[in-house]
């Protein structure tokens, strides 16, 4: 398994979206940081089978939720950069290091 690092916006983006989705019902927040994580596993483990999206920067779609892990691969290490609702503005997630 490859190393991995969740950028502190990445990880923000995650944070709020649990905590929507805990005020919409509880125990929700919880079954999405379970499909980030295995959608983060999946990454991990074959970062390549994703298309690149922008110039070095892929997206895994969360499973059961509109959202997609942005991640890059930098030497051997993958590097989440965002997680985005997908009907939010795509320019958004292109600004991110």
């Amino acid at each position: 398994m490859r190393p991995y690092l969740v950028r502190p916006a990445a990880a923000a983006d995650i944070a709020r979206a649990y905590a929507w989705y805990e005020r919409e019902r509880d125990g929700l927040g919880e079954e999405f940081l379970t499909e980030v994580r295995a959608a983060m596993q999946a990454v991990v483990e074959a970062p390549t089978a994703y298309a690149a999206l922008h110039r070095q920067t892929r997206r895994a779609l969360v499973r059961r939720f509109p959202y997609g892990l942005f991640f890059r691969l930098m030497d051997d290490v993958v590097v989440f950069v965002a997680c985005f609702h997908t009907r939010r503005r795509p320019e958004s997630w292109k600004r991110r290091r």
